[in-house]
């Protein structure tokens, strides 16, 4: 069995563009948030905000895609970049037993400020830190050990030498070289309405050092700092694990 190597993170957390860098190796099969695609628009869509009439696929279920999954394992190395909150109702051992789990966060000042920026009616659930504690929590029980966590700010400081520790931590060679990568269309990371969240992965050019950005929660509307301020201390609680 092969298990697939995981990358779970929270919306707007820079993950995309962790996974086109894993793209970028060649050695693993890659999968776009694979459990995402039918929480939004399956065929029995589980999304907070969902409305009769949305986008819905037929023959696309949580099932199919853990189905296809498992299939995966039998046949050799994967990547998967996925949020847990779309799983949390899956969650088992054998569900588990899957993943080589890592994980991405970053400041909720600048996640849930960027989500607001594209669907101000988001719900709370959809900002995802509560099922990433939890799920790093599991992991590190079952691990005896916390797994790879990486924050999304020390990366765009340093990505070489943060995806090396990554890399070295999950066990796969560093590949300096998928740090770079050629601006164009992202067809295979844009189901969710023709790739309006991935406009900046889109005009890149790889991942490359950045001077470190801060957001002011105090200029947010009064929703979104309350929900930061709900989300900091597990924010909080993963930062002193980080790589």
């Amino acid at each position: 069995m092969h298990k697939i190597l995981a990358l779970w993170a929270v919306p707007r957390s820079t993950s995309t563009a962790f996974e086109w860098m894993m793209r970028q190796r060649g050695d693993m099969e890659c999968y776009h948030e694979p459990y995402g695609e039918p929480w939004y628009q399956g065929e029995e869509p589980l999304w907070p905000r969902y409305k009769e009439g949305e986008v819905r696929t037929p023959g696309l279920t949580m099932d199919s895609v853990h189905q296809m999954l498992k299939a995966q394992t039998q046949k050799g190395p994967a990547f998967s970049k996925d949020f847990p909150m779309y799983i949390d109702h899956m969650w088992n051992d054998e569900l588990f037993d899957m993943f080589n789990h890592s994980f991405l966060i970053r400041d909720p000042a600048k996640t849930i400020t960027s989500m607001y920026a594209k669907w101000p009616d988001f719900h709370e659930k959809e900002v995802g830190y509560v099922e990433l504690k939890q799920l790093f929590d599991i992991v590190a029980d079952r691990n005896g050990a916390p797994p790879a966590l990486i924050d999304s700010d020390d990366m765009l400081e340093d990505p070489h030498g943060v995806i090396e520790k990554w890399a070295n931590a999950v066990g796969i060679p560093h590949m300096p070289e998928s740090l770079s990568w050629e601006p164009g269309a992202r067809d295979e990371v844009s189901w969710w309405d023709g790739g309006s969240f991935h406009a900046n992965l889109r005009n890149s050019d790889g991942l490359k050092p950045q001077v470190r950005k801060y957001v002011d929660i105090d200029d947010a509307p009064d929703r979104v700092k309350e929900i930061y301020e709900k989300v900091m201390p597990l924010y909080e609680y993963l930062y002193q694990y980080r790589l």
